[in-house]
């Protein structure tokens, strides 16, 4: 019966080599269903392969759970098999996973490490702890039990220290350091953690890190991440231009391999022809091995490859290698996300660190690469246009997740960049493209429909719907537990009622300014203070306090130039500074300041600023007689005007524009809010956002764009 076995073992596996799943899943299938009795040994082993294939090529989880339940059964009576008992709790455990049966997970990976403590810490042993404590602590995480994640991936960081492993040490520090950056206990907690990351990573060679690029990535994003939190911009942007780098040279590398690849297929089909002369046959021969050792030199850039890989416990593992950024070696198969999806988070990250610089044209040629990768990714999953949440495969629902979040921060980097430009139309097609996403996957994206808001509120108010803008502002902060997203909710309202003009609304704009402004130093960054300093300093011109609004202005202008670098934001603050130097008759200074307002809001095609800068030149060539200067400054005010109502105008009169300003949450059917689905899908990258709102300066009749950032809190590894 071994010989049947193994000859039936065989066959599946020249099936799958063809890519014949279902053929290689009947052979294995007829050991399992024989009328003859086979070992309990084989009959497991056979299970176990047929469980793999299940995972790998299917979305039939509880098919493949059935057979490693009976595995598990199978193994109880045989006191040895380390290794394979271990292997079906790790397939089992991410069976559970992907059915969502978390709690039966968690109970099989205790059981899994109870297992691994009894093996008299070897270096097999060692190594599935660190797989089980890593699938432990995801587990943990999705339940929103982070204390305890963080002491199984401590236990994890122990059993890789042990091993003297620094690349699965690594794996565990910055897992820690994702964790702690998700729940933010204590700034030396994360701190302590980031800088666990820097010495583990410097302690590695250079040919060690080459091999890690899964690693590399991670660790870097990570940083970002923390940079991003603290309104370190200026560092950050360090950490994007090496992740670009990267990135690039291993696109090239694969389009590389994929170039000699199909060299040697060619070369392949000739070699099989018979008729072929025997000299050609020699020295296409050569060639062939040639280029068999370029293909494996430039691919032998992972030491995780050496054995073969499970499936990775967030599912839809049938990737090739090639589409893998894996983070530590067998058994663990860390993988944080897909290659496709790392690569579409730099391009994100490109576009959040270019676009208030005003790199628009690479931005947009990022957010149309982004996008398109990752329409590419749901595709493969079944997604295409008019799919719903409730079509998806509960196998695919995370995956699927992860894509449809990238896919909503692209989109709306791509609504910030059209309203800052003044292109309302663009901006209106990307929102509307948003909504109907939400409306779609109302649970996967439940932790966007905030962000949504807050956009239709910037719509709003740049088309100069002031007290509807106000509206959706408020609302968005209604739908967000983060306090910092609250605040800069709250200041874009304040500016909304601003605008209005009114006592009443500017009453409302101070009662909502007031509570931020107090509480400005207790925010993790700067950011909130940068721009409550600013709103402030708005109310105290209105007020006609032009010292006090100097002094605000001039240190929240100090904070946005060496902690934000936020072009559009440092326009604005000059712009009013610079008003407020002529009011105060400083002419020499005034001018000054507002020729470099305005050189920033060309350059950031920012046009309302620019009206606004140019409204006040237009009162300092009055008040120095300049009439030349004067009569060239209202000649380009009125063509710039022209240009901003005929967009406003166009907005208005789209289909569209009523539904984007109605005073009304967008409306969803059927929407379920599944406990475990939100925790899981609802989050989102720690990314700051910044857009622009246009307004009526105090006091005249020009126009301004005072510039905010809102971000998201994540809440998943």
């Amino acid at each position: 019966m071994e010989a049947v076995a193994e000859g039936l073992w065989g066959l599946a596996d020249y099936h799958e080599k063809e890519g014949e799943i279902a053929k290689s899943i009947k052979c294995l299938e007829a050991i399992c269903q024989s009328h003859d009795s086979f070992l309990p040994i084989i009959e497991v082993k056979t299970r176990l392969r047929l469980a793999t294939l299940l995972l790998k090529h299917t979305h039939n989880a509880n098919h493949a759970k059935s057979h490693l339940e009976r595995s598990q059964l199978l193994l109880k009576s045989i006191p040895s098999c380390f290794d394979l008992k271990c292997r079906t709790f790790s397939l089992l455990s991410q069976c559970y996973h992907l059915v969502g049966a978390i709690h039966r997970q968690k109970q099989i990976l205790h059981k899994a490490l109870d297992l691994a403590a009894s093996a008299n810490s070897d270096v097999s042993a060692n190594l599935w702890a660190c797989n089980f404590n890593s699938q432990l602590a995801n587990a943990l995480i999705i339940e929103g039990d982070c204390s305890s994640a963080l002491s199984v991936l401590e236990s994890g960081y122990a059993s890789a220290t042990q091993l003297y492993y620094p690349q699965l040490q690594m794996f565990f520090a910055t897992s820690i350091l994702h964790v702690h950056l998700m729940q933010w206990p204590d700034d030396n907690l994360v701190q302590s953690a980031l800088h666990r990351c820097d010495e583990i990573w410097g302690s590695l060679s250079p040919d060690k890190t080459e091999q890690c690029l899964g690693l590399f990535f991670y660790n870097e994003l990570l940083h970002i991440f923390y940079l991003l939190r603290v309104c370190n911009y200026k560092s950050a942007t360090q950490h994007v231009d090496k992740l670009d780098a990267a990135m690039k040279a291993d696109l090239q590398k694969m389009r590389e391999i994929q170039r000699l690849s199909n060299e040697l297929n060619a070369i392949s089909q000739s070699l099989s022809r018979s008729d072929l002369p025997n000299r050609e046959r020699l020295l296409l021969s050569t060639k062939q091995a040639h280029l068999q050792d370029q293909i494996t030199s430039l691919s032998a850039f992972s030491s995780f490859l050496e054995q073969p890989l499970e499936p990775a416990y967030f599912g839809n593992a049938s990737r090739a290698w090639q589409d893998k950024l894996f983070l530590a070696p067998p058994p663990v198969d860390g993988e944080w996300l897909p290659k496709s999806a790392v690569y579409s988070l730099v391009d994100l990250m490109v576009v959040v660190f270019g676009r208030p610089r005003g790199l628009f044209k690479e931005c947009a040629k990022r957010i149309q690469s982004g996008i398109q990768t990752i329409q590419g990714e749901l595709a493969k999953l079944g997604i295409n246009e008019g799919v719903r949440e409730v079509d998806v495969q509960h196998s695919s629902i995370w995956m699927a997740g992860v894509y449809l979040i990238l896919l909503m921060q692209l989109l709306e980097n791509n609504v910030a960049m059209e309203l800052t430009r003044s292109e309302f139309v663009a901006a209106q097609q990307t929102l509307l493209r948003m909504k109907d996403l939400f409306v779609r996957f109302p649970t996967i994206l439940q932790g966007c429909e905030s962000v949504i808001e807050l956009l239709r509120g910037q719509y709003a108010h740049y088309v100069g719907c002031y007290s509807g803008a106000a509206f959706h502002f408020i609302e968005a902060a209604k739908m967000t537990e983060s306090k910092s997203v609250q605040a800069m909710c709250h200041i874009y309202a304040a500016i909304s009622h601003f605008c209005c003009g009114d006592a009443e609304s500017l009453a409302q704009a101070l009662d909502l300014i007031g509570p931020v402004y107090r509480m400005k130093d207790s925010y993790v960054g700067v950011r909130e203070e940068a721009n409550v300093h600013f709103v402030y300093g708005l109310l105290l011109v209105r007020q006609n306090d032009y010292e006090e609004a100097r002094t605000k202005l001039a240190k929240g202008l100090q904070i946005a130039h060496t902690s934000t670098g936020n072009l559009q934001l440092i326009s604005q603050y000059l712009t009013i500074l610079g008003h407020l130097a002529l009011s105060l008759h400083d002419t020499i200074q005034a001018r000054e300041i507002l020729r470099s307002a305005l050189t920033l809001a060309k350059k950031l095609y920012d046009v309302p600023t620019q009206i606004w800068v140019l409204s006040v030149l237009k009162d300092l060539y009055q008040g120095l007689g300049e009439v030349g200067n004067q009569m060239e400054n209202d000649e380009y005010q009125k063509k710039k005007s022209d240009e901003l109502q005929r967009k406003i105008a166009d907005a208005q009169s789209s289909i569209h524009h009523l539904e984007l300003i109605e005073l009304s949450r967008f409306k969803v059917i059927d929407m379920k809010r599944g406990v475990a689905a939100s925790q899981s899908m609802s989050a989102n990258l720690d990314i700051p956002e910044s857009v622009g709102l246009w307004t009526t300066q105090p006091g005249s009749s020009s126009s301004r764009l005072l510039d905010v950032d809102s971000r998201r809190r994540p809440k998943r590894r």
